[in-house]
């Protein structure tokens, strides 16, 4: 351990660190160009063409010149997964957005009770409901 200074391993450290940092972010950028609907085949190519020639450079340019839009279409994108969990919730419960067979029914049954429908209405609506 005297062959390598306590200084040394720290800066290996931060150096690894960094460069493990950097790929993520070169990994992140790359998904984007994907991702971006707004860009054409030859921007898509372009851009992914400069971040491999010039890797650093090309990364940096990017976040620096679409770094809103990345976070942008990252919003987007977990309002539409969530979105899409929610509807596929909705539909494996077998409830509707506007609510189910049991609201309906408890909306039947409080127009019953204020006398707003009689009962023979409520069992006919209630029939078709349950249908």
């Amino acid at each position: 351990m005297d062959d390598y200074p306590l200084l040394d391993i720290f800066w290996t450290m931060l150096w690894f660190f960094l460069w493990i940092m950097w790929l993520f972010l070169l990994f992140k950028v790359i998904t984007d160009v994907f991702r971006d609907h707004d860009l054409n085949g030859w921007a898509k190519a372009g851009w992914l063409i400069f971040c491999i020639v010039l890797p650093y450079l090309g990364v940096l340019v990017y976040v620096i010149a679409r770094g809103k839009g990345m976070s942008r279409r990252d919003v987007k994108q977990a309002k539409d997964s969530e979105a899409a969990f929610q509807d596929y919730i909705r539909k494996t419960a077998g409830t509707a957005p506007g609510g189910g067979a049991t609201d309906e029914l408890a909306r039947l049954a409080d127009l019953k009770e204020k006398g707003a429908i009689t009962a023979e209405e409520f069992e006919k609506a209630k029939a078709k409901v349950l249908a």
